[in-house]
């Protein structure tokens, strides 16, 4: 799969491809909403593996373009929606939302880059409003799977519970096995009794640096190839 990415700003990154892999456990099926889509990783390979009927949001029409662009690039189709997920109006319902939101503190020194600052700091999609929303377009079982800053832990616990979206598995990444993870990927339904499941750890490195198996296998199931290029669309 090609993708094309700006040659500066924001371009995907191994969270995405990790969190794809995720989701497509859960075998997606009918509605999929990609929050932040971003270029459209995320969706593109879910839309490509399970012919969903996907429809992308992003706040930032550069974004959004790519995303659309690379859509028709690999002759899949998708609904886009421009502007801020939070102030969404549609009467579409969904089977799954997913999203590699922005969730940096925004307290740390934040980049000057528009498009990278959008992006990466969870003020721009607070995540209490963001799963509020989310509740709204759920279908009743719909999936809400996600990946977030694994030391806000206890507030995305805490949300989800609050607004009826059960956290059925959670699943931590660690760079390395001696490492504190930084990255969590959630995977909660709506109206849901079900118990919280914690997953073994998907640990990326070994002591040298190399991918480790199932690391490396989920770069080998996305297959994607990136294209760096700044055009009109």
């Amino acid at each position: 799969m090609f993708l094309y990415q700006p040659t500066s700003g924001y371009c995907y990154n191994s969270d995405s491809i990790f969190l794809y892999d995720f989701i497509a456990q859960f075998k997606p099926k009918g509605k999929l909403l990609d929050v932040g889509c971003g270029v459209g990783i995320i969706s593109l390979l879910l839309t490509r593996d399970f012919k969903t009927e996907t429809h992308i949001i992003d706040k930032q029409q550069k974004m959004l373009n790519y995303a659309v662009h690379n859509f028709a690039l690999n002759s899949l189709k998708a609904t886009p929606y421009l502007g801020d997920f939070t102030a969404l109006q549609s009467e579409e319902r969904f089977d799954f939302i997913v999203s590699n939101p922005p969730f940096y503190d925004p307290r740390v020194t934040q980049s000057e880059d528009t498009h990278l600052n959008i992006a990466r700091y969870a003020h721009h999609l607070p995540i209490e409003q963001f799963i509020r929303r989310v509740k709204t377009f759920l279908r009743p079982k719909g999936w809400f799977i996600f990946c977030y800053d694994a030391k806000q832990i206890d507030l995305l616990m805490h949300c989800l519970k609050e607004h009826g979206i059960n956290p059925e598995k959670v699943r931590f990444v660690h760079s390395k096995i001696e490492r504190e993870s930084k990255l969590v990927m959630i995977a909660a339904r709506n109206n849901s009794k079900s118990m919280t499941q914690v997953l073994p750890p998907l640990v990326v490195f070994d002591e040298q640096s190399n991918y480790l198996p199932e690391a490396a296998r989920a770069f080998e199931r996305a297959q994607t190839h990136s294209i760096k290029g700044d055009f009109d669309m």
